[in-house]
């Protein structure tokens, strides 16, 4: 069965808020967009998240990324679950970021 969860992802505003994103054409139209939308603790979490992606992606134990991004255990795993069992946005802009630093060294 189905979680309450589960049967109201993705919504309508959601598509429309994730449609309205990606008509944004550069990183400053981005992030204009997401600080007027966002409160600072909502960017702040965000970032913190992405921070413990990106040292999960490098192969870090739970505990060094814990201690190097000064998070919890718990925002450590729930990530790591994410990265691993997501819909796949995480490796998707971990490769991509991945591909324009490879990109811009060369």
């Amino acid at each position: 069965m189905a979680t309450a969860e589960a049967r109201h992802w993705p919504t309508k505003e959601h598509r429309d808020l994730f449609g309205t994103i990606a008509s944004l054409r550069n990183p400053d139209e981005v992030e204009r967009f997401v600080r007027d939308l966002c409160t600072r603790s909502e960017l702040d979490a965000m970032a913190h998240r992405w921070q413990v992606a990106q040292l999960l992606d490098q192969g870090l134990p739970y505990l060094e990324v814990a201690q190097r991004a000064q998070a919890s255990t718990t925002t450590v795993t729930r990530v790591s679950q994410w990265l691993r069992n997501g819909e796949g946005g995480y490796a998707l802009a971990l490769r991509r970021r991945a591909r324009a630093r490879t990109q811009a060294t060369a």
